[in-house]
């Protein structure tokens, strides 16, 4: 295939996956743990079977990990104040499964499983360290209240 024609493929798979599937989710934190989700660390791929019916490997394996730096960096890039807005909206709609791992991940920083493979660690430790602080700033405000039920 040639370099236009996957390209054109790329660009294509990433208005697909950003317009169907990543649009529906309501927040930012959402979409990123469902891009993580796909995400295969034995096999270093990300697996999408709706996709690979689709498109070419190449074109999954690199428009996924397109979709799931800019997603990083987007949320990276947000004031403090509306991260904490999202990452309350996505607890609210998690399992209580999801919110239990979210806490032992940010005891044993494992939560950096999230962040897209191959990122400079100083922009894991950067979200590592702004989730693990909205994640105190929430079991702050469930001493009076339950902000994430």
């Amino acid at each position: 295939m040639g370099s236009l024609e996957q390209f054109q493929q790329n660009r294509r798979l990433i208005e697909d996956i950003t317009s169907r599937t990543l649009a529906a989710i309501p927040s930012d934190y959402g979409r990123l743990y469902y891009l993580y989700s796909l995400w295969d660390a034995e096999t270093g791929q990300y697996e999408h079977e709706g996709l690979a019916n689709v498109y070419s490997r190449d074109s999954v394996q690199s428009g996924l990990a397109h979709c799931h730096e800019e997603l990083f960096s987007r949320i990276l890039e947000t004031s403090l104040s509306e991260q904490e807005n999202d990452l309350r909206v996505f607890l609210r709609g998690a399992s209580e499964k999801l919110r239990r791992a979210m806490e032992a991940w940010r005891a044993d920083e494992s939560l950096r499983v999230i962040c897209p493979p191959g990122l400079p660690t100083y922009l894991s430790d950067l979200f590592c360290s702004n989730v693990g602080v909205l994640l105190d700033v929430f079991s702050q405000d469930s001493i009076t209240a339950d902000p994430i039920s």
